[in-house]
C-alpha cells in the first residue's frame, strides 16, 4: 500500500535528502545536493520567499519503504512543485504530484510551475532531457524517465532553459577583437575584480547594480547588503577574486560578470553534508583537486549602460584570467530561456557550446 505522509520531523527530513542519494547511487554522474542548502530553502528565517508565502513537503512510502518525494510552495508571486525524485514508476508520480496539487489548489492556486525552486530561478531550476553529464552545483539533475513521468501527468513545455560551455581556444580570434576594441572605446569604464579586502564596497556595487538591473524580471527580490554579505562570506571558500568582474564608470558601478569555480569537482567528495567531517573533506579537497572549469552565475548591467560595451570590458577580463590559468579548460555559462534571443546570439558569438538543456512545466490546477 502506497502512502503519501508529510515530512514534519528530523527523521523525516533526513529521508527526504538520502532517498536521493539512494535513488542514484548506481548513477556514475550524479553529485548529491548539499542538505545543508536545501534546509535553508525551507527555512522561514533564511528564505525571504516564505514572506506571505507556505511551503509543504512529503514522501512517498511502499511496502515501509521510500519510493519518492516532492514539495510544494507558494507566495504573492509563484506556485510550485519542486525537489522531486521518485522511482521509475508513474503510478507513485501521480501520488504525489496530486498531493502537492491539492495542498496549492486548497490554498487558493490556479497554477503550478514545475520542477522549480522556492524563490528565484538561479539555482533548482527546471527539469534536465539532455546533457547527462557534469552536473553543475544546485543545477537539477535528475533520471531522463522524469520527462515522461511529467508530461503524463498533464504537466506542458512553459519555456526552455539552455546551458552552454565555452572554451576559450576555439573563439573567433576576429570576433573577440571586436569586444576587445569595443571595451577599450570608451575610456570612462573601467572593469575591476573583486577584492576581499573591499568587500565592503563591491558589495554595494553589486546590490546597487543588480537592483536596477533586475527589478523589471519575473520573481524579482530586491537585495541588501546585509543579504549579499552574509553571502559572500559564506560562499567565500569557492570564491575567485579574478573570476568576479565588475564594470564602473569613473566611481559609479554599472555592470559585474560573477562566476565561481565548479565547486561540485570538490563536493563529489563529500556526499551532501557538509557537517564537520564534510567540511573537512571539503578543506582537504578544496586544495588537492585541480579546477579545470568555472561557472558563470549571474551578470548584470543597469539599464542606461546596456549596448555600451560594459559587458565587453568583463568579457574580455575573463577570457584573459581563463586563458592564462594553466589548469581552467572550460567557462560554463548558466541557463539563459528560449525568451532571451539576444544572450543566445551572444553565446553563438562565442562559439558557446549547448551541453545542458532543462524544460520548465506549468500545469493549471
Amino acid at each position: 500500500m502506497l502512502e503519501i505522509v508529510v515530512v514534519d520531523s528530523r527523521k523525516k527530513r533526513k529521508q527526504f535528502h538520502q532517498f536521493t542519494r539512494e535513488l542514484y547511487k548506481e548513477d556514475k554522474e550524479f553529485i548529491s545536493h548539499i542538505d545543508q542548502d536545501i534546509e535553508a530553502i525551507f527555512s522561514p528565517d533564511k528564505n525571504a520567499s516564505f514572506t506571505n508565502g507556505k511551503a509543504k513537503r512529503w514522501l512517498a512510502i511502499e511496502d515501509e519503504k521510500i519510493v519518492g518525494k516532492i514539495a510544494a510552495f507558494y507566495n504573492e508571486k509563484q506556485s510550485g512543485i519542486g525537489f522531486f525524485d521518485c522511482i521509475n514508476n508513474q503510478f507513485v508520480a501521480n501520488a504525489l504530484f496530486i498531493k502537492a496539487c491539492k495542498w496549492l489548489k486548497d490554498n487558493g492556486q490556479t497554477s503550478v510551475e514545475a520542477p522549480v525552486n522556492f524563490g528565484e530561478r538561479d539555482k533548482y531550476w527546471g527539469l534536465l532531457v539532455e546533457g547527462f553529464e557534469n552536473p553543475s552545483y544546485q543545477e537539477p539533475y535528475n533520471f531522463p524517465y522524469y520527462k515522461d513521468i511529467f508530461e503524463n501527468f498533464g504537466f506542458v513545455k512553459e519555456f526552455e532553459q539552455t546551458t552552454s560551455e565555452v572554451n576559450p581556444s576555439t573563439i573567433n580570434p576576429k570576433i573577440f577583437e571586436r569586444y576587445r576594441n569595443r571595451a577599450a572605446k570608451d575610456s570612462n569604464l573601467q572593469a575591476r575584480h573583486f577584492k576581499f579586502n573591499e568587500m565592503d564596497k563591491y558589495v554595494r556595487a553589486f546590490v546597487e547594480i543588480y537592483n536596477k538591473a533586475w527589478q523589471q524580471h519575473e520573481f524579482f527580490i530586491p537585495l541588501t547588503v546585509e543579504r549579499v554579505t552574509k553571502l559572500f562570506k559564506e560562499m567565500k571558500p569557492i570564491l575567485r577574486e579574478d573570476i568576479m568582474w565588475f564594470v564602473f564608470d569613473e566611481d559609479k558601478p554599472v555592470a559585474f560578470y560573477i562566476s565561481i569555480i565548479d565547486v561540485n569537482q570538490i563536493f563529489r567528495h563529500v556526499n551532501g553534508n557538509l557537517n564537520w567531517l564534510g567540511k573537512l573533506k571539503f578543506l582537504w579537497y578544496r586544495w588537492r583537486v585541480k579546477i579545470t572549469r568555472i561557472r558563470g552565475i549571474v551578470f548584470g548591467v543597469v539599464p542606461e549602460y546596456q549596448n555600451k560595451g560594459a559587458y565587453s570590458s568583463m568579457l574580455v577580463s575573463m577570457y584573459d584570467v581563463v586563458l592564462n590559468d594553466p589548469h581552467l579548460r572550460t567557462t560554463e555559462l548558466s541557463w539563459i530561456g528560449d525568451y532571451n534571443p539576444k544572450m543566445h546570439a551572444l553565446f553563438r558569438s562565442l562559439n558557446a557550446t549547448k551541453t545542458k538543456l532543462h524544460f520548465t512545466y506549468k500545469k493549471l490546477l
